[in-house]
C-alpha cells in the first residue's frame, strides 16, 4: 500500500475512463440506437426483450467469474494485467460497434454484451486495487475521488456525444447516425487512453511464488469453498453484504427505471437526456463532498443520509407532475448517488483481510451485478397489481428502509 499521490490520482482516473462507456453507451445511446438502427426490422418488444436477455447474460457471466478471477488474483497477483486484459476486451467491442451495418442486430447485441462484460470484469481488480493506494483513514477520500472523475469524465464525453447527435454538421458528419457511430469510437479512445495513468503508475505487490495457471485456477475454486465462511469470520462483513445487496439494488433500480418512468409520465426523451447529464455534472462534486463527510461525520453515516435522500426522492416521485421536477430529482439524485457507492466501497474495504482484496471484492462486485433485480421485480409487481407507474415506484422503498436496518446491525470497521 502507497500513500503516493500520483498513484492516487491515476488509481481514481480509472473511473474517468471506465465511466464514458457506462453513461455514453449503456445509459445513453446504445439502447435507443439499437431498437432505431440495429434491430428497427423488430416489434418495439422484440427489442426491448433482446436488450433485457443480452444484459443479463452480461450481467450472468460477471456474476460467475467475479468471485473466481478475484481469488485467482489474491493468489498469483496481476491485479493490473487482468484489469487490463477486461477493459481491452471492452475497449475493442465498443469501438466495433463503429462498423456494425444497419440491421446487423446479433453482431452488435455480441459486442455489447462483450463490452459490458470487459467493464464490469474490470472493475472486480479495479476495486481491489483500491487497498493499493489508500489507507484505511484515507479510503473514503480516495474512493470519492475515483467516482467524482467518474461522473465529471463520464459526463464531459456525454455531452460532446449529445452535441455530436443534434448538430452532426458542425463535427463534419453526415447525419445522427454517423454521430452515434463515431461518439461509440470516441469511448473506446476514451478508456484506453485513460487506462494508462493506472497501469503505469499503481503498484502492486508481486507474490511470493507463482503458480501455473492449472494450479492457481484449482486453487481458486478449491478457494472460493472457502471464501462464504472466511467472509462469515471477519466481524461484519457478511452482514454487510447483506446490507449493500438491500440498498445497491434499490440504487440500481432507480438508475434503470428513472428514464422509463419519465417516460411513462409523457416527458421527451431530449429532456431525460439533459436530466442524465444534470445527474453527472452534480454527482462530481458531490462525490467529493460526501468523501469528506464519511470521514468527519462517519462512513456508515453518511450512507444513512444518502439512503435518506434517495428514499424520499422515491416518494416524491409518486408527486411528480412536470418536466422540471424531474430535474430537481435528477439534481437531488446526483447530490447522493456517487456518495452512496463509493462510501460503500471505503467501508468495506476496511473489513478486508491483508491479502484478500480480490476475493472480497469479487463478492462484493458480485452482489452489485445481481443488484437491480429484486427492485424492478418490486417495481413490476406492483405496476402489474395496481396499474399504477406512480404506485409501482413506491415498492422501492422496501429496500432502502432493509438495507438501512441490516447496515445498523454492522459494526464500525478500524479507520487507523
Amino acid at each position: 500500500m502507497t500513500n503516493d499521490v500520483r498513484a492516487r490520482w491515476s488509481w481514481a482516473l480509472y473511473d474517468w475512463a471506465n465511466s464514458a462507456f457506462a453513461t455514453t453507451v449503456v445509459a445513453g445511446f446504445f439502447p435507443i440506437f439499437y431498437k432505431q438502427y440495429w434491430s428497427g426490422q423488430f416489434e418495439a418488444t422484440t427489442s426491448t426483450l433482446q436488450l433485457g436477455v443480452g444484459s443479463a447474460v452480461a450481467s450472468v457471466v460477471v456474476m460467475i467469474l467475479a468471485p473466481l478471477l478475484g481469488a485467482l488474483a489474491d493468489r498469483n497477483g496481476g491485479k493490473k494485467t487482468l484489469l487490463a486484459g477486461f477493459a481491452a476486451l471492452g475497449v475493442a467491442a465498443t469501438g466495433a460497434l463503429f462498423w456494425v451495418a444497419q440491421g446487423e442486430w446479433l453482431l452488435a447485441m455480441t459486442l455489447f454484451v462483450l463490452a459490458s462484460i470487459g467493464f464490469s470484469a474490470s472493475l472486480v481488480f479495479y476495486d481491489g486495487l483500491i487497498v493499493n493506494v489508500a489507507t484505511p483513514a484515507s479510503m473514503d477520500r480516495v474512493s470519492a475521488l475515483g467516482y467524482a472523475l467518474g461522473y465529471l469524465g463520464g459526463g464531459l464525453l456525454l455531452a460532446v456525444n449529445v452535441a455530436m447527435t443534434l448538430k452532426p454538421a458542425w463535427f463534419g458528419l453526415a447525419d445522427k447516425a454517423a454521430a452515434v457511430q463515431w461518439s461509440f469510437l470516441s469511448v473506446a479512445v476514451w478508456w484506453a487512453v485513460f487506462s494508462v495513468p493506472l497501469l503505469r503508475y499503481v503498484g502492486e505487490p508481486r507474490p511470493t511464488r507463482r503458480q501455473p495457471l492449472g494450479a492457481a485456477v484449482t486453487g481458486g475454486l478449491r478457494e472460493l469453498r472457502q471464501t462464504l465462511s472466511h467472509i462469515r469470520a471477519v466481524k461484519g462483513a457478511a452482514l454487510f453484504l447483506l446490507a449493500y445487496w438491500l440498498y445497491i439494488d434499490g440504487v440500481h433500480t432507480i438508475i434503470r427505471m428513472a428514464v422509463d418512468f419519465g417516460l411513462s409520465l409523457g416527458f421527451e426523451a431530449n429532456s431525460l437526456i439533459v436530466a442524465l447529464l444534470l445527474v453527472q455534472f452534480v454527482g462530481f462534486p458531490a462525490a467529493i463532498a460526501f468523501g469528506w463527510l464519511g470521514e468527519r461525520w462517519g462512513t456508515r453515516r453518511a450512507i444513512y443520509l444518502g439512503l435518506a435522500v434517495y428514499a424520499g426522492v422515491t416518494a416524491w416521485g409518486y408527486f411528480m407532475q412536470t418536466v422540471v421536477q424531474f430535474y430537481v430529482m435528477a439534481a437531488v439524485i446526483g447530490l447522493v448517488q456517487g456518495g452512496v457507492q463509493s462510501l460503500s466501497r471505503s467501508y468495506f474495504a476496511r473489513l478486508i483481510p491483508e491479502g484478500k482484496a480480490g476475493e472480497f471484492f469479487g463478492f462484493y462486485n458480485m452482489l452489485g451485478k445481481f443488484a437491480a433485480v429484486l427492485g424492478p421485480l418490486l417495481v413490476g409487481v406492483t405496476a402489474a397489481a395496481t396499474g399504477s407507474a406512480r404506485l409501482s415506484i413506491l415498492a422501492v422503498l422496501i429496500l432502502f428502509a432493509a438495507g438501512a436496518w441490516v447496515l445498523t446491525r454492522v459494526p464500525e470497521p478500524d479507520t487507523r
